[in-house]
């Protein structure tokens, strides 16, 4: 049996039975029927509810002649994602698509940093969770590039001159999947390099240079949690771009 956090270990001795039972009624065999919860799901449940915990406090807090500190940083964040939606997506009602990214942007970004934390680990440094993020946003773009074009969306996958299209769907679609693959990769190599950079010098070295690379790591969810919502919005971009 693979090695628990104390995290995944509570909710394994809590809620194995029902879940092995679920999973076996889905006709799934788990590994593991005494530890069906695997340290990504628990480390993804706690973050979920951790956001959710954190989205109540700031709305019980809502106030408009008074605004704390955090709900100045959740209005700057909410501004940044429509600022860079209006920049790329350009047109009109681009706000619509705010809640999806927030929610993606404070997904990743803590399941990147939770792992900073003694006794948890990152989600994303497992290939499965980027790749669901990346899954995500894959259907989510498609999804509003039919909702904007209707069935005409499809005409995308064919290029601008019809006589092409038997060239054009197979690169498209190619193309799309290399999307997810590229999303998905990006993510999970870079914090699975940060996790195992950052316990390797804390393990090797004095706490002064790690605490260094602890800086880095921060660094470096901050940027992939950008660079993978910022992929995701262009991606709307070419879906509901009013070309199509």
């Amino acid at each position: 049996m693979p090695e628990e956090l104390w995290f995944t270990a509570l909710l394994n001795h809590l809620f194995a039975a029902p879940v092995t039972a679920l999973l076996r009624a889905l006709s799934i065999e788990p590994k593991y029927p005494q530890a069906p919860i695997p340290n990504s799901l628990s480390m993804e449940l706690l973050v979920f509810f951790f956001l959710v915990a954190l989205f109540l406090i700031v709305r019980s807090r809502l106030s408009v002649s008074n605004p704390r500190a955090l709900q100045h940083l959740f209005e700057l964040v909410d501004g940044f994602i429509k600022n860079q939606s209006d920049e790329i997506i350009g047109g009109h009602h681009n706000e619509a698509y705010t809640p999806f990214l927030a929610t993606l942007l404070y997904f990743i970004l803590f399941c990147n940093l939770i792992g900073l934390v003694p006794g948890f680990e990152s989600p994303t440094a497992l290939a499965v969770v980027p790749l669901g993020c990346a899954l995500c946003a894959f259907v989510y773009y498609q999804a509003q590039g039919f909702k904007h074009s209707g069935i005409g969306y499809l005409k995308h996958f064919a290029g601008p001159f019809w006589w092409l299209a038997w060239l054009m769907v197979p690169i498209e679609l190619i193309s799309h999947v290399a999307r997810v693959l590229s999303l998905s990769v990006r993510l999970y190599a870079n914090m699975f390099a940060g996790d195992m950079v950052t316990l390797v010098f804390f393990s090797l070295i004095p706490l002064a240079v790690p605490i260094a690379f602890l800086g880095l790591h921060i660094f470096v969810s901050l940027l992939q949690t950008y660079i993978f919502v910022l992929l995701t919005t262009v991606y709307l971009q070419g879906a509901v771009g009013e070309m199509h």
